[in-house]
Formats: structure tokens, sequence, C-alpha cells
């Protein structure tokens, strides 16, 4: 039976089809909002400051002194996962598209279970600070860690460019403007924290911010499904059957194919997309530098356990708000605020809390914008430690500097990561502004998509195939990120559609949006070509070394 065949009670009456977006809070109501959101920067600088006096060594700066709970550890991990993707894109296109914005949801809760079969505890005991000393420990460093490096640094800017996009489309609309200098200067702001945050306080002030925010965001996303099932009277199949009249297109709203089976190419996207989100957590710098801030495996398992339950209970909330937003709001008004849907739960909010013009409603809008803000702070200072961190530790320190060198010190190797967190920062600032029409969790599922052709071949062929070479790791790693990032350019994310970052030219040729589909089988495909086509051979000793030490966490850091 189709869930459109579901008989239900007569219908509750619900307002559908805003044409417009609701105007900006004024008065005392828009400076509420304003005032909440400078809570948020300052109680996050507060974090910042507190946690950045009691260390400067370089292991409270990469790891943050590995002295975390698997509690606290596991709320930081997903703390990073549920990133304004999560909050605000996925919801959006939950509202917008119904069963194929669910996707998203799905795809992003399965990955948890390849981090926690095949990642977790093995990183934890065979790794130090970044994705480069897994495989440094039975490779030859400088080829290996340039690669691993650049890839980290790629896949943190894709992501860092989805958040900082998020907050600009979410502040622009608290502020009541729509142009592109309101979201143009929200970004600068959002760019400019983060590099406070990660220069300052490093992973431990980090990890904080991530734990204090992820509670935020939680208690946020309980209290709005709990409203939202209220005003159905807890009957999911009204909810369901209200957002596919206030969706515009009937009952096709609830089934799959308004978005990925209109034709063979979006079906083929839609595998794309999924192969992107299910395999890409794995490869996740941000990720897997989690695991390295709790004393020991177990640890980590527990950790990605947590994180694993909290991230779940919290996809299983966007599918009642996403559904809500549709039967509350209507989604030509979803589209007509952010045309990919964005600021879906902040309309949500306002409307559950009275409508605009309310003090209940313009207070909800306020709380529910004020979370995704510390959500997207939070994340981005998580990615843009990661990329910092991959830069000073693998490119700065190993894979740049001539061996005639002496090594580079603890002290100098923080000092050009927080450097670096600088330089970062500003590129992403940059990139961003060209990035303003399209949705937020679509772009993170690009970033999932490198992270899955370049990271994740690597780091699987090198964990469990005895005969991987220096060789196989660096085609993997190249082999998956260039075609990735040439795919992506020569796509209809970049040109020749209306919401491509440059949408008045045509120069795509590749018809897909998301390039898993290729990428990712290229990047497996190559590692294994470039190890049995070299003459080198695996050292067999180092191989044994590692799987006694993955296992069991014999000289663990």
């Amino acid at each position: 039976m189709k869930l459109s065949e579901i008989p239900v009670p007569p219908p509750v009456p619900v307002p559908v089809h805003r044409l417009a977006p609701p105007p900006p809070p004024a008065g005392q109501h828009h400076d509420l909002a304003i005032v909440l959101f400078a809570l948020v920067v300052v109680v996050t600088l507060a974090i910042t400051l507190w946690v950045g006096r009691r260390g400067q060594a370089t292991e409270d700066f990469y790891a943050g002194g590995r002295d975390f709970g698997p509690l606290q550890n596991g709320i930081a991990l997903s703390g990073d996962y549920l990133s304004a993707a999560s909050f605000l894109g996925v919801t959006g296109l939950i509202a917008l598209y119904g069963y194929d914005g669910m996707l998203y949801s799905i795809g992003f809760l399965v990955a948890w279970l390849v981090v926690l079969m095949w990642v977790a505890e093995l990183v934890r005991n065979t790794g130090r600070y970044t994705l480069a000393d897994v495989l440094a420990t039975r490779m030859r460093q400088r080829p290996v860690r340039a690669a691993a490096g650049v890839s980290s640094v790629v896949v943190t800017l894709l992501y860092l460019i989805a958040q900082m996009v998020g907050a600009g489309s979410l502040v622009a609309l608290l502020l009541g403007s729509t142009g592109a200098a309101a979201k143009t200067w929200t970004i600068v702001a959002v760019g400019a924290l983060m590099i406070i945050y990660v220069t300052v306080g490093g992973m431990r002030a980090t990890t904080w911010i991530q734990i204090v925010k992820a509670l935020m965001l939680m208690v946020g996303a309980v209290l709005l499904t709990v409203l939202v099932m209220v005003h159905f009277r807890g009957d999911f199949a009204e909810l369901m059957h209200a957002a596919a009249r206030g969706s515009g297109s009937g009952d096709k709203y609830l089934e799959p194919g308004l978005k990925y089976g209109a034709s063979t190419t979006s079906r083929l996207d839609f595998v794309s997309l999924g192969l992107a989100l299910v395999l890409g957590t794995a490869g996740l710098p941000h990720i897997l530098s989690r695991f390295y801030t709790v004393p020991t495996a177990r640890a980590a398992r527990r950790s990605t356990i947590w994180a694993i339950g909290l991230v779940g209970c919290f996809y299983l909330m966007t599918v009642v708000l996403g559904l809500g937003a549709t039967a509350l709001v209507g989604s030509k008004a979803v589209r007509s605020a952010n045309s990919a849907g964005n600021t879906a739960v902040p309309l949500l909010a306002l409307k559950l809390g009275g409508g605009e013009g309310s003090t209940g409603g313009t207070l909800f809008f306020a709380i529910t914008s004020a979370i995704a803000f510390a959500t997207i702070l939070a994340v981005v200072a998580g990615l843009t430690l990661a990329s910092s961190v991959s830069f000073a530790h693998d490119l700065y320190a190993q894979a740049f500097r001539s061996p005639a060198k002496p090594p580079v010190t603890d002290r100098r190797e923080v000092v050009v990561a927080r450097l670096a967190a600088v330089l970062i920062g500003g590129l992403a600032i940059v990139l961003s502004l060209f990035a303003q029409r399209l949705n937020v969790a679509f772009l993170v599922s690009l970033a999932f998509a490198v992270a899955a052709s370049a990271n994740l071949p690597t780091l699987l062929y090198n964990l469990f195939w005895r005969r991987f070479t220096t060789r196989g790791a660096c085609w993997a790693t190249y082999g998956g990120l260039v075609p990735a990032l040439a795919l992506v350019l020569f796509s209809p994310v970049v040109s020749g559609s209306k919401t491509a970052m440059f949408p008045g030219v045509d120069f795509h040729w590749f018809p897909l949006e998301n390039p898993g589909l290729i990428s990712i089988p290229l990047g497996f495909l190559l590692g294994w070509v470039g190890t049995v086509s070299g003459e080198e051979r695996a050292d067999e000793d180092k191989f044994a070394e590692l799987e006694v030490r993955s296992l069991t966490g014999a000289g663990a850091v």
C-alpha cells in the first residue's frame, strides 16, 4: 500500500501556500533575535578564551590532550556531524521534495555504521593526529603525507563552503534582507569567528563548543518536533497528507521520484548521491581527527555508538520537521524565502509560535535561528582545525620539507597550523560567495563524494590489504580526488543551470550533479592498479605490525 492510500480522518484545517516569505521581525522582537545571536557569539568566544588558556602544547592544540570521555566525545562527534546541512539543508529538501529529500537523512545515518565497523577503533590505534599518520605507519612518509594532506584540505574546504552558505541564508532572513550584501557580510563574520576559535582554542575549545552546540541543537529539534506532532494531534498520517497538500505536488510528494525520478540521469544522480553519503563519512578528516581526542580505541568505539544514537534520533526528527514545514508553511513559501529550502526550519518555528507579528512566533524564530547559527559556528571551527592541522602536520612538517633540513619543532608546527587556519578561512570565505544559490545539504554531499573517492579507498586498502604500496596509496588518493573535482567543475552545479554557481555561462558536459558514481570506483580501481603495476613490494613486517597495532592497540599513542 502506498503512503498516499492510508485512510485518514477528515483533515485538520491547515493554512498552506504562503506565496511570500514572512516579513522580518521588527522592533523589540527583531532586537531580541539580534541579542540571541550575540549571546551565542559571546558564549562560544568565552569558552574559547577560557579553554585556550589551559594548554598550548601540540597534543592540546591537535587532540585536546586526549582526555575526553566516550560520552563527551560522542556528543562532540554528533555535533561535528550535525551541521547546517542537517538542520537547515536536509529539512529544506524534505520540505521541497518529500520522499526524495528523506533519502539524505537515511544516507547520512547509515554512513555511521561504516565508521563503527571499519574505522573508529582501527584509526585510533594506528594514527596520531591525521589520516596521513595512519598511512605513514607502513608507507613512505613524504608521498603519502602530500597526497593525504592535499585531499584533507580540499574536502574540508568543500564542507566549509556549505556551512558558510547556510550562515548567509540564515542571518539574511533574520535581518529581513535577501540581498547579496547581507549574506556577504555574514559569511565574512562567520569566517572571522571560526579563525579566532581555532587559533586561540585549538581542539580542546572546539570540542567543548561542539558539546554545547549539540545539546542546544537536540533540545531545539525535540521542542519543534513535539510542537508539530501536537498540532496534528499525534497523527503522523495526517501530517503526511497535510504535507502533500502543502507541497503543491499532491500524492507525488509522498512517493519516490519527485527530485530523482524524472529521467535516467536523475536516477543515476540518486545512486551517485547514495554512494557518496554512505561511504563519505568514514573519509571525512574532521570526523577521523575526533577519534584522537579519547585515550583508547575502546573509548573511540563507545564514542561512535553514542554518536549513532544521537544522530539517529536527530534525523528521525528532521523527517517530522520537513513534513511540518511543508504542511504549515507550504513549499512555495519555503522556496520563496530561499530557493534551496535552507530556511524551512526557521519559518516553521515562526509558524508554530503563532505566526508573523506574534511574540511567540518571533521568539521561536529567533531561538531556532540562534541554534542554527551556533551549529554553523561550531562546525566551521572543527573543519578549519582539521584542515589547518593537515596542512601543518602533514604538508609543512613532512611532505614539503627537505630531509636534509632539521625536523620542525612542535612549537613551530602549531604556529604554522594557526597561520594556515587564517589562510584556509579566507579562502573559504571567497569561495562561499559564489555558492549562495545551492542547498547546503547538497553542497555537503559533494564533500562526501570527494572524501569517499580520495580518502576512503586509501584508508581501507592500507588497513586491510597486505600488498598495498605507497604508489597504490598515491594513485588511490589522486585518482579519486582529481576526477571528483573535475566532474564537479564540469557539472550542472557550476554552470548550465539557473541554480548553478555561475548561471550566466554553460561549460558543463558531465550530466550528474554528484560525481560519486564515477569517482568512487575510480579511487578504488586506481589504488589497485597502482599497487599491482609497480615494482615496489609492500613491507610484510610493517603490515604485520600495523595489523597487530590496529586490532590490539599495542604501541598506540
